[in-house]
């Protein structure tokens, strides 16, 4: 945008008596800079990645998204003092004073903002090895990771999935915080299922990064429900979106089911049965009216099952001790004893289960696995 394009736009908020003008883009620390000067102190300039931060801070209820959303904005702000605390810049030096000799005010500032900063990872840092840990003793569960636009009914889901009250809002962000709930699909099977964040179209990478121990369940997830809002004209959009996120989040390649919901909204028939031709693997539902919530159930089951092994281990008493490794690693579906020791009918994922194989192989020619394998 140039300077008499610029102009233009100022001359109108200024005829319309603003006090705001917003773009729907990502400006540079320059940009605005050269904006406040025509618009003057009335009239702020707030941009993009400005206004998503402002709907961020409001949002943010836990300790650790307020900490992500504080980070956020401090990497924000940083490279923007220049345009925003022009007054700032005096000198402040000297005996007696924050800074050093001869150091700006804009200086100190900017040096007190990276502290700040350093000081928000490193506790982002702590809250991420305890996440971690956590799923460690979560490893020998399903995971499924709730991903999509904001606003697309993911929190609605998670309680028609569950059953469980969690926070729903309709309006833009209004889940910050990674949810995670038993699923109950099968005894033969431990499920949780994490509800994210929302995500947003051209969404900042210093917002992703700031948000990326949060995210982290999508990482660990087995398997990620994209819920996309199909009422929306914007849908295609969405779609695009989810997939450029993922590409930020994850290198891996996760197992997924598109979900179409808020089917109950499309009313014109006609347009619906396009989309289910358009996308037939898709799963279309309403999370709100609970519709077509068994067929989305079905087709978890179904995915889970297909990712898990159901097999038979023996272990002998001489090596109980690997009674621990086998109850950590993967889910117990039944125990029984005889004379030469414990018999175990277990269900997990290939590689964990390889793992137990490997174990009982090394550590006693008895031990073993059943070359028996369910799927």
């Amino acid at each position: 945008m140039g300077k008499g394009k610029s102009k233009i736009i100022v001359n109108q908020a200024q005829e319309l008596n603003c006090n705001i003008i917003l773009f729907n883009e990502e400006l540079s620390p320059t940009h605005v800079k050269n904006l406040q000067k025509l618009a003057g102190k009335k009239i702020k300039i707030i941009d993009r990645t400005g206004i998503i931060l402002y709907i961020f801070s409001r949002n943010a209820k836990t300790k650790e998204s307020k900490k992500q959303v504080e980070l956020a904005q401090l990497e924000y702000m940083l490279p923007r003092l220049t345009r925003q605390w022009t007054h700032l810049e005096r000198q402040m030096g000297g005996i007696g004073t924050r800074g050093g000799p001869g150091e700006t005010q804009i200086e100190i500032d900017r040096r007190l903002i990276r502290k700040q900063i350093s000081k928000l990872k490193k506790h982002l840092e702590k809250i991420s090895r305890v996440r971690y840990t956590q799923n460690e003793g979560r490893k020998n569960a399903y995971k499924i990771a709730l991903v999509g636009y904001t606003n697309a009914g993911k929190s609605t889901l998670l309680k028609a999935l569950t059953g469980e009250n969690v926070y729903i809002k309709d309006q833009l962000f209004a889940t910050l915080d990674t949810t995670t709930r038993r699923l109950d699909l099968s005894k033969e099977l431990p499920v949780l299922i994490s509800d994210t964040v929302g995500f947003i179209h051209n969404l900042p990478h210093n917002l992703v990064a700031s948000f990326r121990s949060t995210l982290s369940e999508v990482n660990e997830a087995d398997l990620i429900l994209k819920v996309v809002d199909c009422s929306s004209s914007y849908f295609k959009t969405h779609l695009n979106t989810i997939s450029d996120v993922m590409k930020n989040i994850t290198s891996r390649k996760i197992d997924y089911i598109l979900v179409f919901n808020k089917m109950d909204r499309i009313d014109d028939s006609k347009i619906l049965n396009k989309l289910i031709l358009k996308y037939p693997n898709a799963v279309f539902i309403s999370a709100q009216k609970k519709l077509r919530i068994k067929k989305l159930m079905d087709e978890i089951i179904s995915k889970a099952t297909e990712s898990n092994l159901e097999i038979s281990v023996k272990i002998p008493y001489e090596r109980s001790a690997l009674l621990n490794v086998l109850y950590e690693e993967i889910h117990v579906i039944s125990r029984e004893e005889d004379i030469d020791g414990f018999n175990f009918r277990v269900s997990g994922k290939p590689e964990r289960i390889a793992k137990i194989n490997s174990l009982l192989k090394n550590n006693s020619a008895k031990g073993g696995v059943s070359d028996t394998l369910k799927k």
